[in-house]
C-alpha cells in the first residue's frame, strides 16, 4: 500500500510600503513560507517593518534581513508601483483598487499555497471574490510571519529607492531625511525646492495635498488653484 506524502503547509503573506508618502513610489511584496520557514523567520527576528523605526539603523536592519528572507522563503516577489500610477489612482479614487490589482499580479506569479494573508481588511477584502481562501486582516503581521516578511521586503526596497532620491538632491538641498513621508524634513525639502523652482520635484506625488506649499507653486494651467496650490484630491 502506498503511503500518501504530506506536503508542507505553505502560507503566503502580502504587504505594502509607501502608500502614504509625498515622495517616491509604493512597493508591494509577497512572501510564502512553510512551517519550517516560518520558524526560521521568527528566529531571525522578522517582524513588522515599521517596528524597526525610520533611522539609519532601522534601514540597515531591514536591508540585512531582506536576503535572509529570500533564502528562507518558498517564494518571494516585489512589485514597485511608480508614483505616476499612484497619482492616477488617487486622482480617480482608485488607490485601493490599484493595490488589489498589484496583489493579484503577485498571487498570479506565486505557486499554489494553503493560506493567503493580506495586511489590510478594507484594502484587500474584495479579493476574496477572486481568491476565496484569502484572508484580509488588519495587523496581518500578527496573523502570520509571512506578512511581516513581506512588509520587510517591501520597506527595504522602498528604502533603497528613496535613498536614490535623497542622493539626487543632497548636493543642492542637503541631506533629505524623513523617508519622503509628510513630516518636517520632507516639508522643508519640498518648500525649498518650490521656492527655487516654483514647482514640485518629479519624484513628488502631484495628487497628494501640499497645503504647506500654498503660494510657492507656479500655476500650471486651469487645474491650478488660486495662490499656486495644487487642488486637494
Amino acid at each position: 500500500m502506498s503511503r500518501r506524502v504530506r506536503r508542507p503547509r505553505v502560507t503566503l503573506g502580502i504587504d505594502e510600503a509607501g502608500r502614504g508618502p509625498a515622495l517616491g513610489p509604493m512597493v508591494l511584496a509577497a512572501v510564502a513560507v512553510d512551517g519550517a520557514g516560518a520558524r526560521a523567520l521568527r528566529r531571525l527576528g522578522v517582524r513588522d517593518s515599521k517596528s524597526f523605526g525610520s533611522g539609519a539603523a532601522a534601514r540597515g536592519a531591514r536591508a540585512a534581513l531582506a536576503p535572509r528572507i529570500r533564502e528562507v522563503a518558498c517564494f518571494a516577489a516585489i512589485r514597485v508601483v511608480e508614483l505616476e500610477a499612484v497619482d492616477r489612482a488617487v486622482g480617480g479614487g482608485n488607490l485601493n483598487r490599484l493595490e488589489r490589482e498589484v496583489a493579484l499580479a503577485l498571487l498570479g506569479a506565486a505557486p499554489p499555497v494553503a493560506r493567503i494573508v493580506c495586511d489590510g481588511a478594507r484594502v484587500f477584502g474584495a479579493l476574496r471574490a477572486h481568491v476565496p481562501h484569502l484572508e484580509a486582516v488588519d495587523h496581518g503581521e500578527d496573523a502570520h510571519v509571512a506578512v511581516a516578511a513581506a512588509s520587510v521586503l517591501a520597506k527595504a526596497r522602498r528604502d533603497e529607492l528613496f535613498a536614490l532620491i535623497a542622493a539626487r538632491y543632497a548636493r543642492e538641498f542637503g541631506p533629505l531625511g524623513g523617508g519622503g513621508y509628510c513630516n518636517a524634513p520632507t516639508r522643508a525639502f519640498l518648500q525649498a525646492y518650490a521656492r527655487r523652482t516654483g514647482r514640485l520635484p518629479p519624484e513628488a506625488r502631484k495628487s497628494w495635498p501640499h497645503p504647506y506649499l500654498a503660494g510657492l507653486l507656479v500655476p500650471a494651467g486651469p487645474a491650478a488653484t488660486p495662490g499656486g496650490q495644487l487642488p486637494l484630491l
